[in-house]
């Protein structure tokens, strides 16, 4: 690493307005210039674009890196983070405005004494928006977000973004991964470079590329936390809930397949909060469930063809370790049929509406509580054409 304390990395396409403002801000940080630096990926190739950057060049050191291939958030960021050269590496959205003391405030509560933490920060007005359409955007000058910061920097305390708030001390403390947002997130570029840290750019569109990415930075064993003062503006752009919505089922699928834990599942039904607080209880029913199968065998999901159909099997035992079946679960699909095995209770399942023919619940699903069994059966029917259940509606045993 040089020198320098910070890489600020922004992802950026077609938001003039935006990236003119957050350059605005990092132009008047306390923070001495060159102890910093600014590294744009930018998704396009824009005199315009250039002319922005223009603007800062006396204040700031920055850096674009300029591809002209369609939008992708991650591999934007990844473009930017693979020139980081300061000790830590601030993942900033194009459109989060900063405090003037942010930088400083941020390196001297959190990494002065070379700490190997991962920072999140408030976005200030983010979940105002989140679920609301955006059709048409006016930005204010400066000037005025200036003021609204200075206010707040006046204040002893700023807790305004829903994730600092008590209700959800117990989900963060169980699942601090969720709770980082790509929009204003800090860690060592050290801890990204050795873990090979960058985004993953199989997500496409709004979705949980960022708390996939933090998952990651917790399996390190990389501290996260919620920072301490540490915020930023939101500012609006056009948003489309319908659109950020299609793309986030796809992408919150792609999130399981590739991380399938009962958690993730579990969630994508209930929600974090719920499942955090019933994680235990839905622990011990699975292992009652399982009860059954053997040392080393969970409830899980198996999928294959069955007479040359699709088939998702819920309910079957299956070895986590190995990522192979029971024998007789093996033995419902083809012969020498090329299966895919999930450790996955069936809560939620990595598949489109609709993608396999048939789906066939086992009996050891009826082993579960009403709700939870619901559940199952709701997501095999979601999947499948057609499902076979071979449990009863009764209570559960």
């Amino acid at each position: 690493m040089d020198d320098l304390k910070f890489s600020v990395v922004i992802p950026y396409k077609q938001r003039l307005d935006n990236i003119r403002l957050v350059l605005s801000a990092l132009a008047e940080q306390t923070m001495d210039h060159r102890d910093f630096e600014v590294l744009i990926g930018a998704m396009e190739y824009s005199p315009e674009f250039v002319s922005v950057c223009q603007e800062f060049t006396d204040r700031l050191t920055i850096v674009s890196t300029l591809s002209a291939d369609d939008w992708n958030l991650c591999k934007a960021r990844n473009l930017a983070m693979r020139q980081a050269r300061g000790q830590v590496t601030l993942i900033l959205d194009a459109d989060m405005v900063l405090p003037t003391r942010f930088l400083d405030n941020l390196y001297e509560r959190h990494y002065a004494h070379g700490q190997d933490v991962c920072v999140v920060g408030q976005m200030i007005g983010y979940d105002d928006v989140v679920e609301t359409d955006v059709e048409h955007v006016e930005l204010a000058p400066f000037g005025h977000y200036r003021e609204v910061l200075a206010e707040l920097e006046a204040r002893d305390h700023v807790v305004m973004d829903d994730r600092w708030n008590a209700d959800n001390t117990t989900a963060f403390h169980r699942f601090p991964w969720v709770y980082a947002r790509g929009g204003l997130v800090a860690a060592p570029t050290a801890t990204i470079r050795r873990h090979d840290l960058t985004y993953d750019e199989g997500f496409q569109g709004w979705g949980p590329e960022d708390q996939e990415w933090a998952l990651r930075v917790a399996l390190t064993g990389t501290p996260i936390v919620l920072g301490e003062e540490v915020y930023g503006l939101h500012l609006p752009h056009l948003r489309s809930v319908q659109d950020n919505g299609r793309t986030a089922q796809r992408n919150n699928r792609y999130y399981l397949a590739k991380w399938p834990r009962l958690e993730l599942e579990l969630a994508l039904s209930f929600g974090w909060r719920e499942t955090a607080r019933v994680l235990p209880d839905v622990r011990r029913e699975l292992k009652a469930a399982a009860a059954g199968f053997g040392p080393r065998h969970v409830l899980g999901t198996v999928r294959g063809t069955a007479n040359g159909r699709s088939l998702v099997v819920v309910g079957a035992a299956v070895d986590p370790a190995t990522r192979t079946a029971a024998p007789d679960v093996a033995a419902l699909f083809d012969t020498h049929a090329e299966l895919t095995v999930l450790p996955l209770a069936g809560f939620a399942l990595p598949h489109p509406d609709g993608d396999a023919d048939e789906c066939h619940v086992l009996p050891p699903v009826a082993r579960l509580s009403p709700r939870y069994r619901d559940a199952v059966l709701r997501e095999a029917d979601r999947v499948a054409v057609k499902v076979s259940s071979q449990i009863d509606q009764g209570p559960a045993a």
